[in-house]
């Protein structure tokens, strides 16, 4: 069976950094995209980034280019989310998602293309 587990969140000031981790069990990583979602208080859970199987596509989400940086170690089944500069504003739990690779990047903004979830990992950032 599929399993996916975020490590990593906590709690950091603004202008700190932190990475977030998500492995994957199971033959599913090999042949997946993988995405990040977050959902702050009161909110949707929107697009952070992803990133296809052989890393070489990848999209961010307006909000967070030029800070955050997605990433994958197929070895080790574990995807990364490389996140700067952060803001309080990026205050939410993230979440980490697999779906079949196969599909244009754009694709894998969607929230309800995704097969695979995990339970979410908090992130708070204090001003």
């Amino acid at each position: 069976q599929v399993q996916l587990v975020e490590s990593g969140g906590g709690l950091v000031q603004a202008g700190g950094s932190l990475r977030l981790s998500c492995a994957a069990s199971g033959s599913i990583f090999s042949s997946s995209t993988m995405g990040w979602f977050r959902q702050g208080p009161g909110k949707e859970r929107e697009f952070v980034a992803a990133i296809s199987w052989t890393g070489a596509s990848i999209y961010s989400a307006d909000s967070v280019k030029g800070r955050f940086t997605v990433s994958r170690d197929n070895a080790k089944n574990t995807v990364y989310l490389q996140m700067n500069s952060l803001k309080p504003e990026d205050t939410a739990v993230y979440y980490c998602a697999a779906d079949r690779n196969g599909y244009h990047i754009s694709y894998y903004r969607v929230r309800s293309n995704y097969g695979y979830w995990g339970q979410g990992t908090q992130v708070t950032v204090s001003s």
